[in-house]
C-alpha cells in the first residue's frame, strides 16, 4: 500500500471511482508535470451532499465538510489519471468557488475545510496557493466547487 493511501485509510477516507464526465469536460489534464483537475463538486455516489448557499442555506461546518468532500472527488480524479497519489510531489495551487447569499464574506472559513484536508493526506507538500472566491450561485446549486492544480513527479 502506498504512503498516500494508508494515510487515507487512517483518516477513515476511501476514494470514489470516477464516472465519465456528462458533459464535454476531462476530470483532470496534465501538461509537463502539473495535473489540473475540473471544478468538482460535493457528490457522494452521484448525489450533492448539500445544496444551497453560505449564508442563508447553509452554516459555516457543513461548507467545510462540503469543502472536504469536493476534495475527496479532487483526490479521486487525480488519482484516476496518475495511477499512483504517492506521485504527487506537491499541491501547488487550489482555486475555490462558494455558493454564498448576499454579505456572506467568510469564504477563507469555508475553504478551510477542502485546505485542512490536503495537509492531512500530503503533510507540508499540500499547502498550497489558494484563492477562495464568492459567486451568486454555481451549477446544481452545490455550495462549493474545487479546481487543484498538482505536480507530479514521473
Amino acid at each position: 500500500m502506498s504512503k498516500i493511501e494508508a494515510r487515507l485509510q487512517k483518516l477513515g477516507i476511501t476514494l470514489p471511482e470516477v464516472g465519465e464526465p456528462k458533459f464535454a469536460y476531462l476530470p483532470a489534464n496534465q501538461t509537463g508535470n502539473l495535473v489540473y483537475t475540473s471544478g468538482h463538486d460535493c457528490r457522494i455516489n452521484g448525489v450533492l451532499m448539500y445544496e444551497g448557499k453560505l449564508g442563508t442555506d447553509l452554516t459555516i461546518e457543513q461548507g467545510q465538510e462540503a469543502a472536504r468532500q469536493v476534495i475527496i472527488n479532487c483526490l479521486a480524479a487525480l488519482k484516476a489519471h496518475v495511477g499512483d497519489l504517492d506521485r504527487v510531489v506537491k499541491v501547488v495551487k487550489m482555486l475555490a468557488f462558494v455558493n454564498s447569499a448576499p454579505g456572506f464574506a467568510d469564504q477563507p472559513y469555508v475553504i478551510n475545510g477542502a485546505s485542512n484536508l490536503l495537509i492531512d493526506v500530503f503533510g507540508e507538500s499540500g499547502r498550497h496557493a489558494r484563492s477562495a472566491i464568492g459567486t451568486s450561485d454555481l451549477p446544481f446549486h452545490t455550495p462549493v466547487e474545487i479546481e487543484l492544480i498538482v505536480e507530479v513527479r514521473d
